[in-house]
């Protein structure tokens, strides 16, 4: 896959930047930080992130037979038609922030008839895991490349910064999947309550977990494989997000643990492709910060989210604007005639 590094010149004249702004040096922390990963993505220490939108996945799960979530397919197709009308939360978020949102039928069991879903479904909802592959390789490979040509069609409308969301009932149940055998973690320590299971709901969900990795037996050192045989179309879905924001050079929000875990996927799959992602904050899900960690990123946002949607990306949107006010319009150490201050 054809994805280079970070410019590593764009970043170090934006390091310069925010070096010669009147401020104490690294002030404002993980900011700071987020406009130089994008100018290192972009190649320009002139950063915009304007226009902006969200891609959200949705698919149904079919190891939700296994009793591990308490809603079934309809309130997949209710929200999924709820984004695509906006309707849903991430919606009226995305609005006081300047953002589009797109929703995406890219596996949903029920077919809907909302006229604004973007319709790429690879099939009508993966199989149930406990029993065999939820997907074949083909099948995540095709919802992989969905993913990209969301970015693509994104890049050529000028977007400039895209964030990742999701729906679909019994994602935490494949997320909890895919990252306790990439990260090589016990699977309780990596499964939660997701939309608020009972304990006895939480050790279907752990047995229905445990079970799919002993009948299928996913390679760790294979991500596809591993995305194939536990995933959902979803996690494919944004995986291929992360992968065409490296492709055609547009920063991509982390939402929480889906998301997450699809990161994780992408950057298994194709190293560089981290170079194009930032984490917006980080989930109440348990396994949510090992796969932030793995990927090396720290969340602007730590506040307990678990929504989804992509309602955790959107919060972080304003934060980059004001690190960008910040950026673009503070005056320089030079501007008030004061020493710049060193590093130690």
């Amino acid at each position: 896959m054809n994805i280079r590094a970070a410019d590593s010149a764009a970043m170090e004249r934006a390091r310069q930047r925010w070096d010669g702004i009147a401020k104490p040096l690294g002030s404002l922390g993980l900011l700071e930080d987020a406009v130089v990963r994008i100018a290192g993505l972009t190649g320009s220490e002139h950063v915009s992130v304007k226009k902006r939108a969200v891609i959200v996945m949705c698919a149904d799960n079919g190891v939700i037979a296994q009793g591990v979530s308490q809603s079934g397919s309809d309130v997949t197709r209710i929200v999924s038609e709820n984004i695509a009308n906006g309707t849903a939360s991430v919606c009226r978020m995305s609005r006081a922030v300047g953002a589009d949102v797109f929703a995406v039928d890219i596996g949903m069991e029920q077919e809907s008839q909302e006229p604004r879903l973007i319709r790429r479904a690879v099939r009508r909802g993966t199989r149930d895991m406990t029993m065999g592959p939820a997907m074949t390789r083909e099948e995540a490979q095709q919802a992989i490349d969905t993913g990209i040509d969301m970015v693509r069609m994104c890049a050529e409308k000028g977007y400039e910064l895209l964030a990742t969301g999701e729906m679909g009932i019994g994602n935490t149940t494949t997320s909890s999947a895919v990252a306790s055998v990439l990260l090589r973690r016990d699977v309780t320590e990596m499964t939660g309550r997701g939309a608020g299971l009972s304990d006895e709901g939480l050790r279907r969900k752990i047995a229905a977990i445990e079970k799919a990795v002993l009948v299928n037996e996913p390679d760790p050192d294979d991500a596809m494989d591993v995305l194939a045989k536990l995933g959902g179309f979803d996690i494919a879905g944004l995986a291929g997000v992360f992968l065409g924001g490296g492709i055609y050079r547009i920063p991509v929000l982390i939402d929480g643990f889906i998301s997450a875990v699809a990161a994780l996927c992408a950057a298994r799959i194709c190293p560089e492709s981290a170079c194009a992602m930032l984490a917006s904050h980080v989930s109440a899900e348990p396994a949510a910060s090992c796969a932030l960690d793995a990927l090396g990123l720290k969340p602007l946002i730590t506040a307990g989210m678990r929504l989804g949607e992509g309602t955790g990306a959107v919060c972080a949107m304003p934060l980059l604007d004001l690190a960008l006010v910040e950026y673009d319009s503070m005056n320089s150490f030079d501007d008030i005639g004061v020493e710049q201050y060193k590093k130690y």
